[in-house]
């Protein structure tokens, strides 16, 4: 064990409790995280955070440090940001360390605003701008100046059965009492997007067969703690194995199950953001150099998963 940096079973021991637990707190967002190599690491700030050891004012948040390395949270969900961390942590001479937590886009800018993570990212569809993001960003975070980089665009939509044989059509379907649904859970982009659709269109939750059956994520984890190692999409397995006839969330993720179809709804915008007042510090400097780089344009062309036409755009709130 490293002074700043804990393994699973030794995060346990400090907060005493099982290494499962452990686990658990980091798929939540709960607890920040990174890997050093395929090594799962838990910073020590974040374990006193967690007992009450640590100031609890965002401002006197201790900086995490890695062999003289100063350490930042980025915060989100998509596996993007993994390759971001991992990158940005490995290049030599640029002094930071990428951190890693889990949480979803709504949670990801209130723990932001909050001083628990010092990057977040999101993919909010607001439906009375149709826009997504910079809407809830400026409510999420008010009197705070932010950076926000356009990191990609992605498909979003409808998980069926293979074949689609009940003839689900779109976002109609929570119209129709005949079919059962499974959900996103609070917070997430998925369900905020569902949740807006839901509302314009005039129907309330007891009126969607499945609406409060919540799933952690598009994709369950072959461990809790590797959330970058997909075996099986949560979602799309409810749907392919039943109980439901359809759910929503990213293409990329019904690629990973078989007897799943995807139909397409919309194209969603996932955005990183950060505090303006921190751009120029070595660590968030060595991120925006990424994210704004060919190289990470490459990489995510790779994967065939993203919209890649906005890439790097940047916007200033």
């Amino acid at each position: 064990m490293s002074d700043d940096l804990f393994t699973a079973q030794e995060a346990a021991d400090f907060l005493k409790v099982k290494k499962t637990t452990v686990y658990e707190l980091v798929k939540r967002g709960d607890l920040p995280s990174t890997k050093i190599g395929k090594q799962l690491r838990i910073p020590r700030a974040a374990l006193e955070g967690m007992t009450g050891a640590a100031h609890s004012q965002p401002s006197a948040k201790p900086p995490l440090r890695e062999g003289g390395r100063a350490g930042v949270i980025l915060c989100g969900q998509d596996s993007s940001l993994d390759l971001i961390a991992n990158q940005v942590t490995a290049s030599a001479g640029n002094g930071a360390v990428v951190l890693r937590s889990h949480a979803g886009s709504y949670n990801s800018l209130t723990m932001l605003y909050h001083g628990k993570v010092d990057l977040a990212t999101a993919h909010l569809w607001d439906e009375k701008s149709g826009t997504y993001n910079l809407p809830y960003i400026e409510k999420l975070l008010p009197g705070i100046e932010v950076t926000v980089v356009r990191l990609f665009g992605r498909t979003t939509g409808l998980y069926v059965p293979a074949g689609n044989p009940k003839g689900v059509e779109g976002i109609s379907a929570l119209t129709r009492s005949d079919l059962v649904m499974v959900n996103r859970e609070r917070g997430s982009g998925v369900r905020v997007l569902v949740d807006e659709k839901r509302k314009a269109m005039g129907l309330s939750p007891r009126q969607i067969r499945g609406y409060d059956d919540e799933r952690t994520s598009h994709i369950k984890q072959d461990r809790p703690v590797t959330p970058g190692k997909v075996r099986l999409a949560m979602v799309a397995a409810a749907v392919a194995g039943g109980p439901a006839d359809y759910g929503f969330g990213a293409e990329a993720a019904a690629r990973q199950v078989d007897g799943v179809d995807f139909l397409p709804l919309q194209l969603e915008w996932y955005d990183l953001v950060l505090p303006t007042a921190r751009r120029d510090e070595p660590a968030f400097r060595a991120v925006l150099d990424f994210v704004t780089s060919a190289q990470f344009r490459r990489e995510l062309a790779r994967t065939g998963h993203y919209d890649l036409s906005q890439t790097g755009r940047i916007f200033e709130l």
